[in-house]
């Protein structure tokens, strides 16, 4: 299967390609979805061991429960529930909260970061204070370019709080640069 095919297949013909044994349409479905999947994961968890572990678990469950998916919404939007699924039951199970600040980086990192004049660099290390559940969504809709009603069926959050999640974590960087940049001019 050419390399351009593969990309243009619907979701359905995905689905009916996996669900008749083609790997290659399964592979496919993988290749379409993955990014989001490592956005979901990468933002959630922070043990890289734990992070492919968790891929490789998502995958596992879109495969055994692939002939249970309805069509209501976009593959890729279910394929990213369970991926924010697994990483809430994970989070769960090693009783962390994803609404909670992360916790905060070596102060010789922050130093380090804090010297760096490079903009990518320093929104970067804001990107990171912010809780998990802003980062997710601030992935989804900016780096995903998700739509809100998406997002809202991936996390299974209301639509009007995406909304108000991603203009208090938008609001917080903000604030946060300003005052970085700030304190770097005097």
């Amino acid at each position: 299967m050419s390399q351009q095919l593969k990309h243009t297949l619907t979701d359905r013909q995905l689905v009916d390609l996996a669900l008749g044994g083609d790997m290659h349409g399964f592979c496919c479905l993988v290749e379409n979805t993955e990014r989001l999947v490592a956005q979901i994961v990468g933002k959630l968890i922070q043990a890289e061991e734990d992070r492919k572990d968790i891929a490789q678990d998502v995958y596992l469950k879109v495969f055994r429960n692939l002939k249970g998916f309805k069509f209501q919404s976009k593959l890729s939007t279910w394929v990213g529930q369970i991926a924010y699924n697994a990483c809430l039951n994970r989070l769960q199970k090693q009783q962390l909260t994803i609404y909670g600040p992360p916790e905060r980086a070596a102060e010789d990192e922050t130093d380090r970061l804090l010297l760096q004049k490079e903009l990518k660099v320093l929104l970067a290390a804001e990107l990171a204070r912010l809780p998990p559940i802003y980062q997710t969504l601030i992935g989804l809709y900016h780096h995903e370019e998700l739509s809100y009603l998406e997002i809202a069926a991936i996390t299974g959050l209301p639509e009007g709080t995406v909304k108000s999640y991603l203009f208090r974590a938008r609001k917080q960087l903000k604030d946060s640069m300003l005052s970085i940049y700030k304190k770097e001019k005097l």
